[in-house]
């Protein structure tokens, strides 16, 4: 993309160059992303770019466009040069200190306001471990309204992140953020009979896949969310199988989001703990895997 060619670059111009050469440099999203970052280069909604396919933007608007495209070649994902990412239809904030909302997670949210609007009467206490950007735990506040949620997450960083994403949605009345590992609360933050529900989206890559994610998450996207340090992908199920019935009350509900191969193992682990029954998986229309196991404490 050079300013020494003699065809005007038009918004559909750029569009179709960047979507060719993000397909030889294999970007995530292709179109999508041209779209998204040609949108934040000009300030406007991406739907006015089709009204404006044959306005040519500014010099400095190309110049934005231009470096934004360089970045995402060298897959700087999407969202990290946005800003933000759309989750269960909420815009939150990402940054580098937080793992970006995917769709398959939207399943885990689905199931945990099901189970909210199941007894609208009842009020419902969530813990959301690891909960990142707080999409998850957020999500569910925002149209859970008989929810309360506790949100933990090991690291400040992240949490300074979630904090803002509560006060972009309003739900700062419902949402709690703690630094805290696992399950282990301070106890003003535990009730006294345990929470009705826990929630988690935890690290299940192992170490050896991680070298084979693709640059755009193993050289971007934080370590911790994803790979527990030398293992196999299923630590956090183990410890949360072991410690979750510390703080969940009985026949409350654990879900837990699953790589796409490890449901079998999940249900193992949970099953040998002794202090789980199994009640159902789910997933998102459309996905081939079950992305949450659902389990009640006994």
């Amino acid at each position: 993309m050079t300013e020494t060619s003699r065809e005007s670059w038009t918004v559909g111009r750029l569009l179709e160059w960047t979507t060719d050469w993000f397909k030889q440099k294999d970007v995530e999203g292709g179109r999508l992303a041209a779209e998204l970052l040609l949108a934040r280069a000009m300030n406007c909604p991406k739907i006015e770019l089709y009204t404006r396919y044959h306005v040519e933007p500014t010099p400095q608007q190309r110049d934005a466009f231009r470096e934004l495209v360089s970045r995402a070649s060298e897959h700087t994902p999407i969202a990290y040069l946005l800003g933000s990412r759309e989750f269960y239809s909420l815009d939150f904030l990402v940054t580098p200190a937080v793992l970006i909302p995917r769709p398959e997670t939207e399943a885990i949210v689905q199931r945990a306001i099901e189970l909210c609007r199941q007894l609208p009467d009842r009020h419902w206490r969530i813990l959301d471990v690891g909960t990142g950007s707080g999409c998850i735990a957020i999500a569910i506040a925002y149209y859970a309204d008989n929810a309360s949620v506790i949100a933990s997450d090991l690291s400040a960083g992240t949490l300074e992140v979630a904090t803002q994403n509560v006060d972009r949605h309003q739900v700062s009345d419902r949402v709690r953020l703690v630094e805290a590992d696992c399950v282990t609360l301070p106890q003003e933050f535990i009730p006294d009979d345990g929470f009705d529900i826990i929630v988690s989206n935890p690290p299940y890559i192992s170490s050896r896949q991680w070298s084979e994610l693709p640059p755009n998450v193993r050289d971007y996207e934080p370590k911790i969310a994803l790979v527990m340090e030398d293992g196999d992908g299923l630590v956090m199920y183990r410890r949360l199988a072991a410690e979750a019935p510390e703080v969940l009350k009985k026949r409350g509900r654990l879900l837990v989001e699953l790589g796409y191969d490890q449901h079998t193992a999940v249900l193992e682990i949970f099953e040998n703990a002794g202090r789980w029954n199994y009640i159902d998986s789910h997933r998102n229309t459309g996905d081939v895997y079950d992305r949450v196991a659902e389990f009640e404490l006994r």
